[in-house]
């Protein structure tokens, strides 16, 4: 069903064209758009000829036309006024909604279909029987992005973004919950990662430019036929929720960068407890003073080098050795031999997925 915003939209083009006054009543009798207020006499003529069997009629000098939907009444078209052509005029305007009507129910079944494709509630005969009926090409290569606000999904944001990215006939921006966007993109550049991280970028500023506050954005790994997409859409949903627990300074997220994150996600928390337990005991690696988690932060950032960490924290060699010789007693665990530092950066990983599923639990 086309809105009636539309429908006022599309009869305000006709009359500036055809400088002709029309209205559209819906099939309960209730004015759904019109060019004047002065059509409202109309309504009870439309209620008597929709139940007639005539396609077309003149009554008292205004023009009435039936519109169908696959041969179910939608609307009547009213042409009023006086003028020549007003049959003409009124052929071309029910011509006109009729098209709408065809163009929203497809676009209607393809949303639709994104969204069962999605969320995996299609059987593979299926997959393509539907691609092939909507014309939906089955081996494009595609992405699936996920775009989150702060503020939860505004359905504004998800017909503006629909507009504004999903218009080209080969991408489909949708939405399966009440907090996300999902954007399918068809990808056609040979540099597919470049052109991915473009569009997020592109998508980003957008939602900046509508003054749309915390928004984030994920996006899974490149797929080569339709069946695989909701691939991709898991990919991005665990990038979404893996980037906000170890990466939640961006605001754009791949599911190919999440590196060990993406392991530990995966954790049972009993598991993640064990683990820590054997490690440190009773304590937990977050428990270090500020100073301290300064310290293993920075010698992380340098690749363990003892040298260019003093020097970034301003420190001497000497200081910096013995807050690690001082790590190294509490915790049993010396930084500067590798397979240390490994279990030792995995712990603060795990703590803080610990704490971010908690969140979860209250």
């Amino acid at each position: 069903m086309i809105s009636n915003q539309i429908l006022q939209s599309t009869l305000d083009g006709l009359k500036a064209i055809a400088r002709a006054d029309m209205c559209v009543i819906d099939v309960d009798g209730k004015m759904a758009a019109t060019t004047a207020d002065s059509l409202e006499v109309c309504l009870g003529p439309a209620k008597a000829f929709a139940d007639s069997p005539a396609d077309s009629q003149e009554v008292q000098g205004d023009q009435f036309f039936k519109i169908y939907d696959e041969q179910q009444l939608e609307y009547i078209l009213v042409i009023g006024g006086v003028g020549e052509n007003l049959y003409m005029i009124g052929k071309m305007a029910a011509f006109q909604i009729q098209n709408l009507l065809v163009a929203y129910k497809e676009r209607f079944d393809k949303d639709n279909f994104i969204k069962n494709l999605l969320l995996d509630n299609l059987l593979l005969v299926d997959i393509y029987s539907r691609a092939k009926k909507l014309h939906i090409p089955a081996d494009a290569n595609r992405v699936v992005l996920i775009i989150e606000s702060g503020e939860g999904r505004d359905n504004n944001i998800l017909d503006q973004l629909r507009t504004a990215f999903g218009s080209n006939n080969r991408d489909f921006v949708t939405a399966v919950d009440e907090n996300n966007v999902i954007v399918v993109r068809e990808l056609t550049e040979p540099d597919e990662g470049r052109e991915i991280f473009r569009c997020a970028e592109e998508i980003a500023q957008w939602l900046e430019g509508e003054g749309v506050e915390n928004s984030r954005i994920s996006y899974g790994t490149v797929v080569r036929e339709i069946k695989e997409v909701s691939r991709s859409y898991k990919e991005a949903k665990m990038a979404m929720d893996v980037g906000k627990i170890f990466f939640d300074e961006r605001t754009i997220i791949a599911y190919s960068e999440l590196g060990i994150g993406r392991l530990i996600y995966q954790l049972p928390i009993p598991l993640c407890k064990m683990f820590i337990r054997e490690i440190f005991g009773g304590k937990s690696p977050d428990d270090f003073d500020e100073e301290t988690l300064t310290t293993i932060s920075k010698f992380f950032e340098n690749s363990l080098n003892v040298s260019e960490t003093s020097r970034q924290l301003f420190i001497h060699r000497n200081t910096l050795v013995y807050r690690l010789d001082k790590l190294q007693k509490s915790t049993g665990l010396d930084l500067r031999v590798f397979e240390d530092a490994i279990t030792f950066k995995i712990a603060l990983m795990v703590v803080k997925y610990m704490k971010y599923m908690e969140t979860f639990e209250y």
